[in-house]
C-alpha cells in the first residue's frame, strides 16, 4: 500500500464537505410545489376524496412554504455571488 497523500474518509475535514439533498438550491421549493400540486388536485379536482377541506388547507400552507423557501434560496444565491 502506497501513501498517496490522501486523508482517510472518516476525518473531521471530510465530514464538513458532505452535503445533503436539503442543502441543494431549490430542492425544497420543488418538493413543496410537487406536494402542493398533489394536495391541490385532491382538494379541487378529485370529487371522490373525503377530506376536501384538509387538502385545501394543506395546499395553501405548502404554496406559502414554497414561495418562502424559493425566496430564501434566491437571496442565498445572491449573497454567494457577492
Amino acid at each position: 500500500m502506497s501513501d498517496t497523500g490522501r486523508e482517510p474518509e472518516n476525518s473531521e475535514e471530510s465530514k464538513d464537505g458532505v452535503t445533503t439533498p436539503f442543502e441543494k438550491p431549490f430542492f425544497m421549493p420543488v418538493l413543496l410545489v410537487l406536494l402542493a400540486a398533489w394536495f391541490g388536485y385532491d382538494g379541487w379536482f378529485n370529487p371522490e376524496i373525503e377530506s376536501i377541506l384538509f387538502n385545501r388547507v394543506v395546499f395553501g400552507l405548502l404554496v406559502l412554504l414554497a414561495i418562502y423557501t424559493t425566496w430564501q434560496d434566491v437571496q442565498l444565491g445572491k449573497k454567494s455571488k457577492d
